[in-house]
Order: C-alpha cells, then sequence, then structure tokens
C-alpha cells in the first residue's frame, strides 16, 4: 500500500518483482550484498519498514532496536535515502492533514485528527503519527473488509460449505471441508488479490496455508 500510494520506484519494483521487501531494505540500510542478510539484519530492517512509516521517532526505533539513539537517526537517513519518494509523501500526509482536519484512505474513509493544531509537542506528535498512520493502515483494513465482502459472496454463489470463521488484521481465517479445499483455495486468493481494485499499483500477494486447526498453521 505504501509503495503504490507513494509511488516509489524502488519499492515498486521490489514488490512487483515479489522480492522481499525487508531484506531488500536490510541490504540498502546495513551495506550487505542481498544474499547475505542474516535473519537479525532482516527483522531489523523489518521494524524499520513498519516504524517509519507509523512515524517512530529515533528515540522509538532504539528502544524497539536495542541501539542508541544515534544509530537510530543515522538509519532513519539511510532509510529515506534508499527510498527517497516516501519522505515527500509522508510529508505531504501531514500537511493535508492540518489543512483539512482529517485524514483520508484510498477508499474515501475519513478520520477527523485531533490535536492536528495543537502547541503542545506531545499531542501533535501524536496527531501527527495518526496522519501518517491512518491512510496507509486505514487503507490495507478497507482492503481487507472489501476482500470479505467479495470472498463471501465467491463461496455462496458457488454453494459451498466453506465460511469464514475469523478475520485478524490482513489474515481471513476459513473452515473448509476437505473435498473443497482447491476451490476454496482458488477463489481466497482470487478474491484476496483483486480486494484492492485499479486503486492498488502492485501487485497484493497472498500467502495460504491449510491445516486441521488455525495453531498447527
Amino acid at each position: 500500500i505504501l509503495a503504490s500510494m507513494s509511488g516509489d520506484e524502488l519499492l515498486t519494483k521490489a514488490f512487483r518483482e515479489k522480492q522481499d521487501v525487508h531484506s531488500l531494505t536490510a541490504s540498502q540500510i546495513f551495506g550487505v550484498p542481498l544474499k547475505e542478510v542474516d535473519e537479525d539484519k532482516r527483522r531489523k530492517a523489518k521494524a524499520i519498514n513498519f516504524g517509519l512509516i507509523y512515524g517512530k521517532s529515533a528515540f522509538a526505533l532504539a528502544e524497539e532496536l536495542g541501539i542508541s539513539r544515534g544509530e537510530a537517526s543515522e538509519i532513519i537517513k539511510k532509510y529515506f535515502a534508499q527510498y527517497p519518494t516516501i519522505r515527500s509523501f509522508l510529508d505531504s500526509l501531514f500537511v493535508k492533514a492540518k489543512d483539512t482536519g482529517y485524514a483520508e484512505t484510498l477508499f474515501g474513509r475519513r478520520r477527523p485528527i485531533e490535536g492536528i493544531h495543537s502547541q503542545n509537542k506531545m499531542i501533535l506528535g501524536m496527531a501527527e503519527r495518526m496522519a501518517i498512520n491512518t491512510p496507509i493502515q486505514g487503507t490495507a483494513a478497507d482492503i481487507v473488509k472489501l476482500a470479505m465482502v467479495k470472498l463471501c459472496k465467491a463461496l455462496g454463489d458457488r454453494k459451498l460449505k466453506s465460511r469464514m470463521i475469523l478475520q485478524v488484521h490482513d489474515e481471513l481465517v476459513l473452515e473448509v471441508p476437505e473435498g473443497e479445499v482447491d476451490e476454496a483455495t482458488k477463489l481466497v486468493r482470487e478474491n484476496m488479490e483483486s480486494a484492492g481494485g485499479d486503486k492498488i499499483k502492485v501487485p497484493l500477494a497472498v500467502d495460504i496455508g491449510t491445516a486441521k486447526n488455525w495453531l498447527a498453521l
């Protein structure tokens, strides 16, 4: 969603080529070849990828990664140097929220941002994080709900006994008779991957697993 909304070329290219984005970020930030990125560097890069788009400060990032604030500040600089379009895009979300008083998802859902004009630095900082977070995470929530509507209709149209029983963030849990696994898998993939419609400019990848119960997945 960030790649699509920001238009960042490197991030968009990574998704279109089905690269591991966290490993790519680790390679760029830590200055190692992609094939030499280990689990620890990938873990840190994942925290960076998600943390910075949700407005985390150098202090918060340092706390999460167990590094100094100076190191965290340097990582943030390297991140935005790697993805140059993202910095201006995130800044534009804050500016738009200041102008309008709300943040908006790609599908037009709006959230009023309280404190966006506050003189209190703590309140303003929280408002800035919400202004940045809402369009991205809110769009993700919209897409999951649209996928659920599409999938529910598809299962009904096929008169399958398979049914959705739970949604957790960007995951859907289904109860599926063994004889319907293949057809249900196809429907899940088709309807989740297409849920963004023409608003999402990069492929939405869907991972699917089956087991006797959720714990076994």
